[in-house]
């Protein structure tokens, strides 16, 4: 078997910890044959041979850790796809039209016996937000466009007692378009509010994810990884002093946890469902025992869950 990795350009990532190129470089270690795809390079025909423009590399960890010290792509080569090699999607989102057209594109590929991870109908059949919203144990939201409902839903989390809200879109990561506007009694009835939320449905040309804000998130929000309904790690990301995103990139910090057996219990349920798709490699974002996030379209942290646990667990994905 060989490994493709469909992944963004290298300029766009950031080298020491990026997901997909410690998998890469430890598929390498390994003695695999691995290679790097670009979307440049990406094609499918129905005529002859499927044949690809890929990239060899060479890299390096820093000594006794798990961030990356060095990544360089070799000169490209042409392989031809056989049955049984593996692409591995590793595209970060936005979950755009562009996106979509490259999960149409693997998907045909599929039909040839190239096995695609996770899976091009699994990642389109479940928005990572709208699928941890179905769930029995995931956070109040609203997603839609109308003000109006919006304010009624808004005048009930009031009455539930929240005295804030998350306004974000429903298809990027990292926090990107997050805001948190306040609340009180009076603040439905004032433009403020109700710009906030019209903004963000302009801005993003549809609907918009309106959730209370969960105190207990400035303690820290899980995030567990998840490969073939097995756990691979957990860590806790802890929001910086005065800060309300638990995002890394944004300045968190992290270290290992170990998962109540509530949310043990709701990941492997969720884990037996999409593996029904074909979705292999999940990160649930974990607030409490309530499930925020389910990411699959290109699950991240791997090198920070490594290093939180001083273990490689790029080595437990293949």
């Amino acid at each position: 078997m060989r490994h493709i990795l469909f992944i963004d350009p290298l300029k766009k990532l950031t080298i020491k910890k990026d997901s997909t190129l410690m998998l890469a470089l430890t598929l390498k270690q390994k003695g695999e044959e691995v290679y790097l795809l670009f979307a440049d390079d990406f094609f499918v025909s129905t005529k002859g041979n499927q044949q690809l423009n890929v990239y060899e590399f060479e890299g390096s960890f820093i000594s006794g850790g798990h961030y990356l010290d060095s990544f360089t792509l070799l000169n490209p080569r042409c392989i031809m796809l056989l049955a049984g090699d593996k692409i591995h999607m590793r595209l970060d989102p936005p979950f755009d039209s562009r996106y979509l057209r490259y999960l149409w594109m693997l998907k045909t590929l599929t039909k040839v016996g190239v096995l695609v991870v996770n899976s091009p109908e699994g990642i389109m059949l479940h928005n990572e937000k709208l699928y941890a919203y179905e769930q029995k144990q995931s956070v109040p939201s609203f997603v839609g466009t109308n003000p109006q409902q919006f304010k009624s839903f808004a005048l009930e989390m009031i009455a539930q007692g929240f005295d804030a809200l998350i306004l974000k879109p429903l298809d990027l990561y990292q926090g990107i378009g997050i805001v948190k506007v306040e609340l009180d009694k009076s603040s439905t009835n004032k433009l403020d509010l109700l710009n906030a939320f019209s903004s963000k449905v302009k801005e993003y040309q549809g609907p918009v994810v309106a959730q209370p804000f969960i105190k207990s998130v400035v303690d820290g929000e899980v995030r567990a990884l998840y490969y073939k309904q097995v756990e691979l790690g957990s860590i806790i990301k802890v929001p910086a002093k005065g800060e309300y995103l638990a995002n890394i990139v944004m300045g968190a910090t992290y270290r290992p946890t170990v998962l109540s057996k509530a949310q043990k219990q709701l990941c492997r349920n969720i884990c037996l469902d999409l593996s029904k798709f074909g979705v292999d490699w999940i990160a649930f974002d974990l607030i409490g025992d309530n499930v925020s996030e389910v990411n699959i379209t290109c699950p991240g942290l791997l090198v920070e869950v490594s290093q939180a646990f001083n273990k490689n667990l790029a080595l437990e994905i293949s």
